[in-house]
């Protein structure tokens, strides 16, 4: 048992390696599977917390899990689904053979690909939140096609409380977090006390 959990723990560090394709459409940008993986699970802790009735564990657990066929399937973006089929199904089950776990895993995939519960729908609109935010990262140095991209990537949110943040984001600059344009730190290197 614990040999294929060392296996599996292995195929799963290849996330790591797999790029999402998307960006060579949009010209700029770039990330892994399992960087998107962890900034979508974050957003899923918020989106859940921010709706008491919703399970938080299955959540985040869903924003972390989704893609783990792609280890094996590699990412098909929107151009690539077109024209190639992926057997996501047969790869999950192969994936999570002899795992003591893997009918967990592939319960909550299928439950997320389903978007039917509001654990789904939230995990599902943490992965586009987590687009949604790489976009605008992209939009802000000056990749105008970002702009047609966010358009698609906020119509296919489902739930309140995801429009909400997604009205926010394409609000705020992507560097506010550390760039604060009212203080004296970039002219002088240190904060001026305001003793008001």
């Amino acid at each position: 048992m614990m040999k294929n959990t060392v296996k599996f723990l292995f195929e799963i560090g290849m996330l790591k390696k797999t790029r999402r394709t998307g960006y060579q459409f949009l010209g700029s940008g770039g990330e892994s599977v399992a960087d998107h993986s962890f900034r979508t699970a974050v957003i899923g802790y918020v989106l859940a917390g921010q709706n008491p009735e919703a399970d938080r564990n299955k959540v985040i657990s869903m924003c972390l899990f989704h893609d783990f066929p792609e280890a094996r399937t590699g990412d098909h973006n929107y151009v690539n689904k077109k024209y190639v089929f992926s057997d996501e199904g047969k790869a999950l089950r192969d994936q999570m053979g002899g795992l003591v776990f893997g009918d967990e895993v592939i319960s909550l995939i299928n439950e997320f690909n389903s978007a039917e519960s509001l654990e789904a729908r939230l995990a599902k609109d943490a992965d586009q939140l987590d687009l949604i935010l790489e976009l605008k990262e992209q939009l802000d140095i000056g990749n105008s096609n970002a702009e047609d991209w966010l358009f698609f990537a906020e119509k296919r949110l489902m739930t309140d409380t995801a429009k909400q943040m997604s009205h926010e984001i394409l609000r705020t600059g992507s560097s506010e977090w550390w760039f604060d344009k009212q203080t004296d730190w970039w002219v002088n290197g240190k904060e001026v006390q305001n003793n008001d």
